[in-house]
Order: C-alpha cells, then sequence, then structure tokens
C-alpha cells in the first residue's frame, strides 16, 4: 500500500489551496453575513478550472480516486457555504450518473454546470417535511398522463433548489412498494409547476442558496424519467414480487458522494486546527507560551490524530468508489459518520480551548463551529449512518460467515474422503 500523494495529486491541492486562500477567504464573510450567492466566487473558480463538467472529469479520471476529495477539503478550508456554490450542482449530476440513460447522462450532467463562461446549477431534491433520511416515507408522487408524468409535492433543504437549471427529483410511482416504488425524474428551469417556496436562513452555511421546491401539477415529458421506462417497469415487478432489489435511487447516489461530504467537513475541521495554532502560538498561559502547556498540547494531539484518522477513512472510500471495490462494510458511509462527528468535536474543543474570544464573530472559530454541524445531519445523520453501517456490517458478517462454513463443509468433506475405509 502506498499513502503517499502524487506529484500531479499534490499539484492539484496546492492549486486548490492557493484558490480557498486568495479567492474564497476575502469573499466569505459578505457572502456569510448577506446569506448570498457568490456569483463572483464561482465564475472565477470556473476560469480557473476548478468548476464545472471539464473539473468533475478530470478529477473523475485520477486512479486513485482522490482528486475529488483533494478539492472538497481545500474548497472547505476556505469557507464551506462557498464551498458548497461551487460544488453543489455535483449531487444533481451523481443523481443523473448513478440511474440515467446513457443519452440522458449525455444531455443533463453539463446542462448541471453549463459550458464555457456559462454558469448553471443543479438541484437534488429528495428530503420532504416529515421525510429526511427516512426516504422510503417520500409523498411526492410522479402519476403517468399520456405521454407525460404529473409530479406533486414539496421538498425542503434543498441546495440550489429553485434557482437551479436541472432539478432531480425523487418522487412515489407506487405508494405500496416503498423505496422499491419510486423513481427520479428530471425537471427542467421554467417548467410551469415548479416554483421555488421558503429560502431558508440557515445558521451556518450561509453562502450557499437552499430552499423549499414545490411541484404543482408539475409536466414533464416520460422522456425525462431517468433510466427509462423499460427499468422502471423491471424494478416495480421486482418490487411487486417480493425480490430484494438493488439500493434505492436516492440511497445510491448519497453512498457515491458520501466520502466527498466526509473530506468537505474535514476541511472544516483542519482550518479549524490550523488558525487555532497560529493563535496560541502567540499566547501565554501564566508566564507560559501555550503551545508549551501540557494541557495545551495534549488537546491539540489529540484533534490533529482525529483528523488524520478521519482522513484516512474518506481517503479510503474514495479508492474503493473509484476502483470499483464494494463497500459491503459500509465504508462510505464510515468515512462520513467519521468525519462528520471529528469536525464537530474539534471546532467545539478549539473554541473551548481559545477561550471567551472564540464566542466573538470576529473570530473565524465562530464561523467554523457554526458551519460544522450540518455536516452531522445533511446527506444522512450520523445516527442514520450508525444505522447503515451496523446493518451493512451485519449482512456482510453473515454472508461471510455463510461462504466460511460453506468452504469448512468442503474441506472436512474431502478430508473424510480420504480417510481408509475400516475393514
Amino acid at each position: 500500500m502506498n499513502f503517499e500523494l502524487n506529484e500531479e495529486q499534490l499539484e492539484f491541492k496546492a492549486r486548490c489551496r492557493k484558490f480557498a486562500r486568495e479567492v474564497i477567504r476575502p469573499a466569505a464573510r459578505k457572502h456569510d453575513e448577506e446569506e448570498s450567492t457568490p456569483w463572483e466566487v464561482v465564475k472565477e473558480a470556473r476560469r480557473q478550472g476548478l468548476q464545472g463538467i471539464e473539473h468533475l472529469q478530470s478529477t473523475a479520471m485520477d486512479g486513485d480516486g482522490q482528486m475529488g476529495a483533494i478539492a472538497a477539503e481545500e474548497m472547505h478550508w476556505g469557507c464551506a457555504g462557498i464551498a458548497l456554490a461551487i460544488a453543489g450542482s455535483g449531487l444533481a449530476a451523481a443523481g443523473i450518473a448513478a440511474t440515467g440513460t446513457p443519452e440522458q447522462i449525455g444531455y443533463w450532467v453539463p446542462e448541471c454546470f453549463g459550458t464555457g463562461d456559462e454558469i448553471k446549477l443543479g438541484a437534488y431534491a429528495v428530503t420532504e417535511p416529515q421525510a429526511g433520511s427516512d426516504v422510503k416515507s417520500l409523498k411526492t408522487t410522479a402519476k403517468r398522463d399520456g405521454d407525460e408524468f404529473v409530479l406533486n409535492g414539496t421538498k425542503v433543504f434543498i441546495t440550489n433548489g429553485g434557482i437551479a437549471d436541472v432539478h432531480v427529483v425523487v418522487a412515489t410511482v407506487d405508494p405500496e412498494l416503498g423505496t422499491g416504488g419510486q423513481a427520479s425524474f428530471v425537471v427542467g428551469k421554467g417548467t410551469p409547476g415548479l416554483s421555488q417556496g421558503k429560502k431558508e436562513s440557515k445558521l451556518g452555511i450561509r453562502a450557499s442558496h437552499t430552499a423549499e421546491v414545490v411541484l404543482d401539477e408539475c409536466r414533464i415529458p416520460v422522456e425525462n424519467l431517468l433510466g427509462g421506462e423499460e427499468k422502471l417497469a423491471r424494478k416495480l415487478e421486482r418490487a411487486r414480487s417480493g425480490q430484494r432489489s438493488r439500493s434505492a435511487d436516492a440511497l445510491a447516489t448519497f453512498e457515491i458522494t458520501r466520502p466527498i461530504v466526509g473530506a468537505s467537513a474535514l476541511g472544516i475541521a483542519q482550518a479549524a486546527y490550523e488558525w487555532t495554532l497560529e493563535y496560541l502560538d502567540g499566547c501565554s498561559e501564566a508566564g507560559v507560551p501555550m503551545l508549551k502547556t501540557q494541557r495545551i498540547q495534549q488537546t491539540l494531539a489529540d484533534v490533529a490524530t482525529e483528523i488524520e484518522a478521519a482522513r484516512l477513512l474518506v481517503q479510503r472510500a474514495s479508492w474503493m468508489g473509484r476502483n470499483g471495490v464494494p463497500m459491503t462494510g459500509g465504508q462510505g458511509s464510515m468515512s462520513k459518520l467519521k468525519a462528520g462527528d471529528v469536525t464537530m468535536w474539534a471546532t467545539t474543543t478549539l473554541m473551548d480551548l481559545v477561550g471567551p474570544y472564540a464566542w466573538d464573530t470576529d473570530c473565524p472559530l465562530e464561523k467554523w463551529f457554526r458551519d460544522a454541524k450540518i455536516y452531522q445531519l445533511f446527506e444522512g445523520t450520523a445516527e442514520i449512518q450508525r444505522m447503515v453501517i451496523s446493518r451493512m456490517q451485519a449482512r456482510e458478517y453473515a454472508e461471510r460467515f455463510e461462504y466460511g462454513a460453506e468452504i469448512a463443509a468442503k474441506a472436512m468433506s474431502t478430508e473424510a474422503a480420504k480417510e481408509p475405509v475400516p475393514a
């Protein structure tokens, strides 16, 4: 195993850090206070090749699967809200790539970003008022009417919701079948019946647009059903016959993106850790430099160790996803769970070290603390991640035990065949 980043990855990491330091951070306070979309930063990211379909393709070509995680961590080191504004369309693109036909992927994924200097946005609409992490309880419906589907329902807490050029909407086709009766649909900008509801005012990630998406008799052509009619028909038939289906569209998409969410969280933790080191370097306690105080040293060592441990989980899951290694033990969810918990704990712990100044809005720790909390909540809460991991671990153990028992039985029968027959 080689844990060292290669020369190309190191160069990319340095380029992302430079952009975060010189472009994102100077704009962070303004957009956090105003809760405004940082269009000028998104455009500059596009100009520098750090946003858009070309950027997505270049990071996907990394055989180690690390480029996406590197970009996420470094951009979030600059500002989590702005980083989400830059990369938020990626979740919609991932939803299309996970379930769409080649023709749909080829057309709609570029529409999530725009081409050249044109900036477009994508939104992935799953969460509902009474169905956050509980995907099987979605109430938004999609009913066939001739050559169209009619969508009705309300989605909440949607990144780029209402302002996106492409909305990927997960809706229920057959309520009796749970997740087996759901499908994903593409709704283009300006489609009658699609509108933005309440724009959320949030604790953190305030530069990222979050809003309700309202679907009221929203009609879309049958061609906007991701995967096509034949695929949906097979899925419904499997569900009706009681066969175990593959993961629901939404869950499959989230599994692909969870390591990136973990990396994003770690960008906040790393930023808070680096700033605290620099701040404490100029402070003393009872005449002793604080960085030489054993209490401070012990705490900083714990923070550094936890960040590094979480980063290794993210790197492993990113490598597995890129190289087609099944995450049967919940490795993707582990990376997101650990990184989110570490980031919330680290920002809180570092604030305690700094003291009262950490609660002042002039102190960067105050913002990083506010931004950290969402990484224990969205794309599956920490509690949901634990449920996913435990179930996958139990299933993996059962399958491994069954396979091991089968091998042992075969070995025993082979050995028995070698035994001499008694006279």
